[in-house]
């Protein structure tokens, strides 16, 4: 339980619920009490009447004998019904507090779940897979709300109704009690080692259904690779033996289903039967009478559910206490990325690396040493290198979505840690090199970058961007959905599209990690020429691997394994005959060939 203790600050939150269904528990269970005493008054009744009945046989008032018994028996029979309907009502009430209470405390663990997701580093989503992330603010979740609701209610239930019970069984004849509840322990027993082998069953043949679920989530988003390598037969005997699997997974649990409600009927059944025995010898002795059988029946059958409950009960505690050590194991995860708290008015946009240096957490390498760099307010660097050269590092730095192993960065003549990060991150523009898009309009995509921006605002973006046009060319124009991922676009329409969103922002700071790759070298200079006005109003930084996107640049950096081996203008570095003469030449002799 020590993993649930997490949730009592969400169950003082909702006390009023909670309390209020404690009560309603305990009166439901008042009227769920109540018929017993009179079931067995009315068989007494119905005795003793018969009785007196046959006495006056022949005679006149045996006839309004009958009538006075009719009226009592129909006056018990409406008082059970109206228990039971009370009964109803407040059980109505139960619910609406405790499983009401429950999807309370669900909503907001959820949302505190993906709140801290959204306050967590990106080494944070290097380590974990989205799945795991998924499961947990789902089916953990989910788990969790169910020792909140039923475990919960079914337990309180328990609780109040066997003390109730029991205690009055006892009242009126311990002797019969004890014999009564003889089974009800081995019934507890049974069912919660039933219900352990149907949990494991059913946990195994969930992750069966999740492999199932992911196989068919890959071929068909892979439909295109399988067709193209003629593997349509193989891909359906891969589905076929994971589906096998899941058969078979089910089919084994439900065997043991089956064990489960004749485990129940039987031991009742022992249960009654103990009662009528035993019953009986204590009428014979003239000790109870036939009505006590009949009200200690009830009290049985009553104590049934209850009893059963405690195996399903525990096995939901159990369940959920290992889903919330996983949550926990989350939530008590926090960020490195501390914000500060000065909020500046606006950036100038002077940025300077002073001895950075940083090492990977999760991996180890050593993406950046003893960097140093300035770019003044309203100046253009373009740092080039290859794959792997720390290049995207720099951008990840300046962004804050990792902090410096060593060194110092400093914006405006502070030091970036001191910047609340929303402010910070708010006046920067950044295009990322993976772009990701939203499944939705291309005018939408556009505005993710700033709220209610006007149209105006997303139309110039994307001619800023070379996009407008294409755009204009679809058939529903900005109101074009483009698909999960943007799966509708080509590879340039993405970067475009990405370049725009950042744009529409009207960042102090603009940085572009290599997103002009997937677009030909005339689309590139179409955006860099149009982009170059917004450059002059701004510090831009402009990462790649292409020589041609730092043509632009007022200086360039080149790095190599994390290190800067040249720094200059387009002219100095050529003059150098260094590593940027040797892959400005390389790229030239490319574009040569292609031209060819």
């Amino acid at each position: 339980m020590k993993s649930l203790s997490y949730l009592n600050k969400y169950l003082y939150k909702y006390r009023g619920l909670f309390l209020l269904g404690v009560f309603f528990t305990i009166i439901s269970n008042i009227f769920s009490i109540a018929p017993a005493p009179i079931v067995r008054h009315s068989f007494d009744l119905i005795e003793e009447a018969l009785s007196i009945y046959r006495l006056h046989e022949g005679q006149s008032t045996q006839a309004r004998f009958y009538t006075v018994f009719a009226t009592n028996v129909l006056l018990y029979g409406l008082l059970i019904i109206l228990l039971a309907l009370l009964r109803g009502v407040f059980l109505f009430f139960v619910r609406q507090t405790l499983i009401v209470m429950s999807r309370h405390i669900e909503f907001d663990l959820k949302n505190e779940i993906y709140q801290h997701y959204q306050e967590l580093p990106l080494s944070f989503y290097r380590r974990h897979n989205t799945g795991d992330l998924m499961a947990r603010i789902s089916e953990d979740v989910s788990q969790v709300r169910m020792y909140l609701g039923p475990a919960i209610m079914y337990g309180i239930n328990l609780i109040t109704l066997c003390v109730m019970v029991i205690g009055y069984m006892l009242m009126i004849d311990a002797r019969l009690s004890l014999f009564a509840l003889l089974p009800l322990p081995f019934l507890s027993l049974s069912i919660y080692f039933v219900s352990e082998i149907i949990n494991r069953q059913s946990t195994q043949i969930q992750r069966s259904l999740s492999g199932l679920s992911t196989f068919v989530q890959e071929a068909f988003s892979g439909i295109r690779v399988i067709k193209a390598f003629a593997r349509e037969e193989d891909s359906a005997r891969n589905f076929a033996r994971e589906s096998e699997h899941y058969r078979q997974k089910t089919i084994q649990l439900a065997r043991v289903d089956a064990l489960f409600y004749p485990l129940i009927f039987s031991l009742i059944g022992l249960s009654t039967i103990l009662v009528v025995y035993v019953g009986g010898y204590e009428v014979i002795r003239g000790k109870i009478t036939n009505g006590v059988i009949a009200e200690f029946i009830i009290y049985v059958n009553m104590l049934t559910w209850p009893v059963t409950s405690i195996g399903w009960v525990t096995s939901i505690v159990q369940r959920a206490a290992a889903s919330q050590t996983r949550i926990n194991e989350f939530l008590e995860t926090k960020s490195e990325i501390v914000s500060g708290s000065y909020i500046p008015g606006h950036f100038q946009g002077h940025v300077v690396f002073e001895q950075v240096s940083f090492l990977y957490p999760d991996t180890g390498i050593q993406a950046l040493k003893k960097i140093n760099l300035e770019v003044k307010s309203g100046q253009t660097l373009a740092i080039l290198g290859t794959t792997g050269s720390g290049k995207s590092t720099i951008a990840n730095l300046l962004t804050r979505l990792y902090d410096a192993t060593e060194g110092k960065i400093w914006i405006d003549g502070r030091d970036i840690r001191d910047y609340d990060l929303h402010t910070l991150r708010t006046q920067i523009g950044y295009v990322p090199q993976d772009v990701f898009l939203f499944s939705d309009t291309i005018r939408n995509n556009i505005s993710f970058g700033l709220a209610g921006v006007g149209e105006e605002k997303i139309l110039q973006a994307a001619k800023d961007a070379d996009l407008y046009d294409n755009v204009m060319d679809f058939p529903h124009q900005f109101d074009t959905r483009i698909g999960e991922r943007g799966i509708s676009l080509s590879g340039g329409q993405k970067q475009r599209l990405s370049i725009a969103r950042a744009v529409v922002r009207d960042p102090r700071i603009l940085i572009l990690d290599d997103s002009l790759s997937a677009v030909d070298t005339k689309t590139e200079n179409a955006i860099l020429n149009n982009l170059s006005e917004i450059m002059r109003h701004r510090t831009s930084i402009i990462i790649s691997h292409r020589v041609s996107s730092a043509k632009l640049a007022d200086k360039i950096m080149v790095l190599d394994d994390g290190v800067v081996v040249e720094e200059g203008t387009h002219e100095s570095l050529l003059a150098q005959n260094g590593a940027y003469r040797e892959l400005y030449e390389k790229q030239l002799q490319a574009e040569d060939t292609l031209s060819e």
